[in-house]
């Protein structure tokens, strides 16, 4: 369905410069094409913290995942994401979303309100795409209206998932994203894996509720169990099927996962 080659990302945290560069320089020495950082990164700003990532790498890509539009004024936001795109020669990757409901006291600490937040996130991208030398947007298509809009403006769309998502439908998402969008040879589709491989995740059942054994057994989508010649023949698979060929994963599979970038190199 594509011939797009493979990228694969990190998601990562780090609440220290060491920890943070560290995690940059394996991410890039693992074979990986992105690190990518939620918004707030812990309790930083990820805007602040990706120039660092990118300062001790030379072909890494940054990027938000996702940033939260109500969290800065557009102009503020323009400024930031060109400002890293350029500095970095074209690495950075602007991650763009309304925000999680738990977002609203963080908005409201920085002064602002949590309403309209799709018309504003609209009204941003407009901002943005009016600016020359702009970084990729990313964007996650879930519901209608944001499915409409990743499809009109995205240049990434990740795939918006709930954990036990299958893959029938999966396949009926992104079928739906592909009969709204005109320029499915500009966009590139993603997937973020909540886990890899068989080993026990606790913390995974902690986040949502449900473990690796009982996702992998439903054939969810947001899990890539079994070797790593399994994962990388799940993923080719999905590329031809679904047109999915950027992947990212949790910085704590980073790892795990290097296995199966080495093999779809």
């Amino acid at each position: 369905m594509t011939a797009r080659p493979f990228r694969f990302g990190v998601v990562g945290s780090g609440t220290d410069l060491a920890t943070w560069t560290d995690l940059a320089r394996r991410t890039e020495d693992a074979g990986y094409d992105t690190l990518v950082s939620p918004d707030p990164q812990v309790d930083l700003d990820p805007f602040t913290i990706l120039s660092a990532a990118a300062a001790v790498t030379s072909t890494l890509h940054v990027g938000t995942f996702v940033a939260v539009d109500k969290f800065r004024d557009r102009r503020l936001l323009d400024w930031q994401s060109r400002s890293l795109h350029q500095f970095t020669g074209g690495r950075f990757e602007l991650g763009l979303g309304t925000g999680r409901p738990d977002a609203a006291a963080r908005v409201a600490a920085l002064g602002g309100t949590f309403d309209h937040r799709y018309s504003h996130l609209v009204e941003t991208i407009e901002f943005l795409k009016k600016q020359d030398d702009r970084p990729p947007l990313l964007l996650a298509p879930g519901g209608p209206k944001m499915t409409a809009l990743a499809a009109r403006e995205a240049d990434i769309a990740t795939m918006a998932w709930m954990p036990r998502t299958t893959e029938a439908a999966a396949k009926s998402i992104v079928d739906g994203f592909r009969a709204v969008c005109d320029r499915l040879d500009e966009v590139e589709l993603a997937v973020n894996l909540l886990a890899v491989g068989d080993e026990p995740a606790p913390w995974l059942e902690r986040f949502i509720g449900v473990g690796l054994p009982e996702l992998a057994a439903s054939g969810a989508v947001t899990v890539l169990p079994g070797t790593p010649e399994q994962g990388a023949e799940t993923l080719l698979r999905w590329r031809a099927e679904l047109g999915i060929s950027y992947v990212t994963v949790n910085s704590g599979y980073l790892a795990q996962f290097a296995r199966v970038v080495a093999l779809l190199r």
